[in-house]
């Protein structure tokens, strides 16, 4: 990806070698990357949720230690990510005469705090609505690429655009929509719901790399290889399987692997947003 000379966002909040308190409340996906990740370094995964829950009983703050970081370029490439979707966004919501409200990007360390509450790295990165603040920690990024097999820059970037696509699907209405069917609906019916909700955003980071391309020029040959991998890679589909064994659609969260791919390169082949309507996804 060509990300060097993109703009940087200016609305990041590095909260990197400080931590936050809190208790953390794990669900969906989170619980099933915490199983995975357990399965795959041959740690019993009771005892990981159990070691995050009780680090965080207690708020707590600490001063970042001074000084460079391994992981500080992938914060400035996140941080240059973020400043695409802005610019994008922008132009999109522009278009359409609307003005777009800028999310935040908060990257952390291990454990973090916002208005959802308490979060882990295991959870892997997540939209708030309340806040409006997109969260993760860098070490996803690793886990990424040597745990699910999913390398490259792009295949981040695509993770990046996904949680900012929750965000664009928090300011349309969108999910409060589909909120407002939990309590109305069974269990099996509100999770396909839920599993629309994730597929839209995928569409949605499609969607910006196809805007991305034609005013940025970001893409390298394999870029967005890299995020069909991912999307394959981070599926339920597969998630299930590795952690389980066999799989349950009815508990599905984010969608099948082919599910996934499908959606993003749809929104990236089209950029058009009338084309990942949430009653067309499926």
């Amino acid at each position: 990806m060509r990300w060097r000379d993109l703009r940087r966002s200016s609305n990041v909040e590095d909260r990197r070698g400080m931590s936050g308190g809190g208790k953390v409340a794990i669900g969906g996906l989170g619980v099933i990357i915490v199983v995975v990740f357990g399965l795959l370094t041959g740690q019993d995964p009771s005892e990981i949720l159990s070691q995050i829950q009780g680090s965080q009983t207690e708020q707590q703050a600490s001063t970042r230690q001074p000084g460079a970081r391994a992981d500080d370029e992938m914060a400035d490439f996140v941080t240059a990510v973020l400043g695409s979707t802005e610019d994008v966004w922008t132009k999109i919501y522009a278009d359409n005469g609307a003005r777009y409200q800028l999310p935040t990007l908060q990257i952390f360390d291990n454990v973090t705090r916002g208005a959802c509450g308490g979060a882990s790295a295991a959870m892997g990165p997540f939209y708030c609505p309340l806040d409006q603040k997109v969260y993760i920690d860098l070490a996803f990024c690793d886990l990424l690429r040597e745990r699910f097999k999913a390398p490259g820059d792009f295949a981040v970037a695509y993770v990046v655009a996904h949680e900012v696509g929750h965000h664009v699907q928090n300011l349309m209405g969108i999910t409060d929509q589909i909120q407002q069917q939990r309590g109305r609906l069974s269990e099996t019916d509100y999770n396909k719901l839920s599993v629309k909700l994730e597929l839209q955003a995928d569409f949605l980071a499609g969607v910006w790399a196809n805007h991305a391309q034609e005013m940025q020029n970001i893409l390298e040959p394999g870029d967005i290889e890299e995020a069909l991998n991912a999307a394959n890679a981070i599926g339920d589909d597969r998630l299930q399987k590795q952690s389980q064994g066999y799989v349950v659609p009815d508990a599905f969260t984010h969608g099948s692997s082919q599910q996934r791919m499908y959606w993003f390169k749809k929104g990236y082949q089209t950029g058009d947003l009338s084309q990942g309507e949430i009653n067309d996804i499926q």
